[in-house]
């Protein structure tokens, strides 16, 4: 989360990293690229043309070798695409603000196209009881942070994927309980 304060309207805005990051357009990339190939070498082979340059897949038998590349190519360009899209729609993103002058909480996200594309909840910020702080260590870590709502619940606050550092995690939960002058729970 990237925070911008302004201190002197009382409002802070925490923006959230969705479905863009680095990592996800190498991946889908690598799948595109990747299916591609495998489909170039699956009509090569059916063909007997020689649609890859740095191969000869022409050797290839059709059946059943050309047609289980083909099956794995098509399977990728579906999965690449998806990704792509997924990248397009930037599913998950949005932001989180804390708004002292109307003393309320906005938390957007994006999601899937549709009749619900944009998740969009606000709660007064006087029904915040805690702010929370999760850590679980091991082979799949999870650092998340947490608004504690009186009759809702726990409103994760952190994005999905990738953890974030200690050091960051315990500076944005500090500021976030000083800011809505609420305790800090977990650590």
């Amino acid at each position: 989360m990237t925070a911008q304060v302004k201190a002197e309207t009382g409002v802070l805005k925490l923006k959230v990293l969705g479905s863009r990051r680095l990592s996800n357009y190498f991946w889908a990339i690598v799948v595109l690229v990747g299916g591609l190939g495998f489909v170039l070498a699956s009509v090569s082979s059916y063909t007997k043309t020689n649609l890859i340059p740095f191969s000869d897949p022409t050797q290839l038998i059709f059946v059943p070798q050309g047609l289980v590349m083909g099956f794995y190519g098509t399977a990728a360009l579906i999965l690449g695409s998806f990704l792509m899209a997924l990248l397009l729609w930037d599913v998950g993103g949005g932001y989180n603000e804390f708004n002292r002058e109307t003393d309320e909480i906005t938390i957007f996200r994006q999601g899937y196209p549709g009749k619900n594309r944009k998740v969009e909840l606000t709660y007064p910020i006087k029904d915040v009881q805690s702010v929370r702080v999760t850590l679980k260590e091991g082979i799949n870590p999870k650092r998340a942070l947490y608004l504690n709502i009186r009759d809702r619940g726990d409103i994760p606050l952190t994005r999905v994927g990738q953890p974030i550092s200690l050091s960051e995690l315990e500076n944005q939960g500090a500021e976030l309980a000083r800011f809505m002058d609420v305790p800090l729970e977990g650590l």
